[in-house]
């Protein structure tokens, strides 16, 4: 496992942290994600040999409002 820390950008509210969290937590591999929007980040533990930065991001991005910053 492997946990790390990535700046997501466009979150506002109560709302965006749950949708953000919601989309890495359905990335296969993902144990656990916790948004904390004073920082504007995610802090995601994962199995890397199931997944990667690059799906996490998809998956935030795909959101349609957000971007995450590797």
């Amino acid at each position: 496992m492997k946990t790390e820390i990535f700046s997501v950008n466009g979150m506002k509210c109560e709302h965006c942290k749950t949708n953000v969290e919601n989309a890495i937590k359905h990335v296969l591999g993902v144990e656990m994600a916790e948004v904390n929007l004073a920082n504007k980040s995610v802090q995601v533990t994962y199995n890397d040999e199931l997944t990667s930065p690059i799906q996490l991001k998809n998956a935030v991005d795909g959101l349609g409002k957000f971007e995450m910053i590797l």
